[in-house]
C-alpha cells in the first residue's frame, strides 16, 4: 500500500508572502482555493479569512470576511468590487482596494496568505446520510478538508453533514450573522471538550459544544451552545490524510532546547499550536517566514489576536520549533508552546511526504 497519495503537498495547501500595495492586485497562483486565510505581519491587524461557499467580494446580501481573533459576525460593509478576494479555478486575486480594512493589502506592509484548496461543490438534504438539517459546501476528499455552510434553525443538538467520507479529526465551527464565539473540535481534546480559536482560554468540557458525540465519516454534532444555534454558520472540517496533514497533541517537558519531538510523517510546512490545559497563545509557524527556511522557527503569529509577527529568542539566540523531515520538534520552554506537564494540540500541513507514494524517501531541504 503506498505511503501518501499527496507527492505534491503544495497542490493542497500553501503559504504566500506578498507585499502589499493598495493599488495593484495580489495573485497567489494555486489550482481551485477554497479558504485563504490572511495576516498583516508588519503592523497590528486583524486575521482575515475568506473561502468560496460564502464568497470573496462584497454585494448587498454578502459579507465575506471573517476575523478568527473577534467573535463577532461577518463584516464586509465596506469591501468594495475590487477589494476582497477573487477564487479561480488557477489562482486567487487578493483586490487592491482595502476599502476601510486596510489588513489585506495595504501600501508596504508584509502579508502571509495561507490557503487551502477544496474544489467540489455539495448539498446535502436534511434526513439524507444521517444529518438532521441540510448543509453545502465545498470539499477535496483527497487532502480531507471542507468548507460547511447550514442553518441552525433551532436551538436543538443538530448532525451536519461534512462531505468528506472520512471522519474529521479538527472543526472549526463560527456563526455568521451574529457573534459568537470559534468553538474548535480536535480529536485530542475528545468530544466532551472544546476551545475557541477566538481566545486563549484552556479548554472547557461542555456538553453544549458538540453533545458529547464525536464525528463520524458523514456527519458531525452540534449541541446547544449559543455559538451553535439560531443562526447561519459555517465549518472548516479536516480529516487526517497520511504524509499530508495531521492533527495530535504533545506534553511539555520544560526544556529550554531539547522540547518534544512529534512525529507526523512529513516535513511541516504550517504548524498551529495551543495548550489545551492552560490559557496561552494560538501559534501559527509556517516555513515561508523564517529567514531561508531555517530552523529553529521562530517567526510566529497568533490566531486569536492582531499583533504582528513576533520572533522568540532566548539570550539573542533564535529559539522556536524545528522543521524536520518527519515531524517538529519543540525549541524553547515559554508557557506558549512547552511548559512541563501541559498538554499542547496541533494541527500540521506538509512541505514534503517523509515517503513518496512510490516508496522512495522525500529529500528533506
Amino acid at each position: 500500500m503506498a505511503y501518501t497519495t499527496i507527492d505534491k503537498p503544495s497542490d493542497y495547501f500553501d503559504t504566500k508572502v506578498y507585499t502589499g500595495t493598495q493599488s495593484n492586485n495580489i495573485t497567489l497562483t494555486m489550482d481551485n482555493v477554497g479558504w485563504v486565510w490572511m495576516k498583516n505581519r508588519t503592523n497590528s491587524g486583524n486575521n482575515i479569512l475568506m473561502d468560496v461557499v460564502r464568497g470573496g467580494n462584497n454585494s448587498n446580501s454578502q459579507k465575506p470576511v471573517l476575523v478568527s481573533n473577534t467573535s463577532g459576525a461577518e463584516q464586509g460593509s465596506d469591501i468594495t468590487a475590487t477589494g476582497g478576494v477573487a477564487f479561480g479555478s488557477t489562482s486567487t486575486v487578493i483586490g487592491s482596494d482595502n476599502g476601510g480594512y486596510n489588513y489585506n493589502n495595504s501600501t508596504s506592509s508584509s502579508y502571509v496568505a495561507w490557503h487551502w484548496g477544496t474544489g467540489t461543490s455539495f448539498t446535502n438534504s436534511a434526513g439524507a446520510n444521517g444529518a438532521s438539517i441540510a448543509s453545502t459546501g465545498s470539499v477535496n476528499t483527497d487532502s480531507g478538508f471542507s468548507i460547511v455552510s447550514w442553518t441552525s434553525p433551532n436551538s436543538n443538538v443538530n448532525t451536519i453533514a461534512h462531505g468528506l467520507g472520512a471522519v474529521p479529526k479538527m472543526i472549526i465551527m463560527k456563526k455568521r450573522g451574529a457573534a459568537g464565539g470559534w468553538i474548535t473540535y480536535h480529536q485530542a481534546m475528545g468530544n466532551t471538550h472544546g476551545m475557541f480559536l477566538s481566545t486563549a482560554n484552556a479548554q472547557e468540557d461542555n456538553a453544549a459544544f458538540f453533545n458529547d458525540t464525536s464525528p463520524t465519516s458523514t456527519v458531525f454534532t452540534t449541541g446547544t451552545d449559543a455559538g451553535l444555534i439560531n443562526n447561519t454558520m459555517m465549518a472548516y472540517c479536516f480529516a487526517e490524510k497520511t504524509g499530508f496533514n495531521k492533527f495530535g497533541s504533545y506534553v511539555g517537558n520544560g526544556a529550554a532546547s531539547d522540547g518534544p519531538f512529534s512525529y507526523t510523517g512529513f516535513k511541516p510546512a504550517f504548524v498551529m499550536t495551543k495548550p489545551s490545559t492552560r490559557a496561552d497563545d494560538w501559534r501559527i509557524f509556517d516555513n515561508k517566514r523564517s529567514s531561508s527556511g531555517a530552523n529553529p522557527n521562530n517567526k510566529h503569529l497568533f490566531a486569536h489576536n492582531n499583533n504582528a509577527e513576533s520572533a522568540s529568542s532566548t539570550n539573542s539566540v533564535p529559539d522556536g520549533i524545528d522543521f524536520l523531515s518527519n515531524g517538529f520538534k519543540i525549541r524553547q520552554a515559554t508557557n506558549g508552546l512547552n511548559s512541563s506537564g501541559d498538554t499542547y494540540i496541533y494541527m500540521a500541513f506538509a512541505e514534503n511526504p517523509f515517503v513518496t507514494s512510490t516508496g522512495v524517501p522525500a529529500t528533506a531541504r
